[in-house]
């Protein structure tokens, strides 16, 4: 597959165009590049990935012209510690570099760069991250899973309705 007309976009923090990105991501394209390529990722709603977007940095989109086809995003304090997030390249596009790139390209990133460990969680795919450098990690495996919370705070489950 030829790809040099394919264009990585970096953003900082903002999901809308700006000097170094033109692109703007539209959340209805991003919600449909996860349908088509993350099963993991199928429920996510649109005012979520509002929020998701507006707390990473950075933000790479990869696009076939106005085609959103591949997304990666990290949340990082910029020098300890990262974590890369959400990388997907449309199944149309895979297996022609485009996803070793996308991470490249997050990797490079100043806000990733200078950290001393960068993390990446995933289940499936380990063989692709290792062949970039990752390294299988039993050591941090701890996760707690929060109570989904209302608009106001609350707990779901003890919300009350007048």
């Amino acid at each position: 597959m030829d790809c040099r007309h394919i264009q990585f976009c970096v953003q900082d923090g903002t999901f809308s165009g700006h000097e170094n990105c033109p692109r703007k991501i539209d959340l209805h394209q991003l919600q449909n590049l996860f349908q088509a390529a993350a099963f993991w990722a199928q429920e996510r709603r649109l005012q979520d990935w509002k929020i998701a977007l507006a707390n990473s940095k950075p933000v790479v989109t990869v696009w076939d012209g106005e085609r959103l086809i591949g997304f990666a995003r990290a949340t990082s304090d910029g020098i300890y510690r990262a974590t890369i997030w959400d990388v997907v390249i449309h199944p149309d596009y895979q297996g022609a570099g485009l996803g070793r790139k996308l991470v490249e390209t997050v990797l490079m990133h100043p806000h990733v760069n200078r950290v001393e460990r960068v993390y990446l969680m995933t289940s499936h795919q380990q063989k692709f991250y290792e062949r970039i450098g990752f390294e299988v990690n039993s050591t941090t495996t701890m996760v707690l899973f929060n109570q989904p919370v209302s608009q106001d705070g609350l707990p779901i489950a003890a919300e009350v309705t007048p």
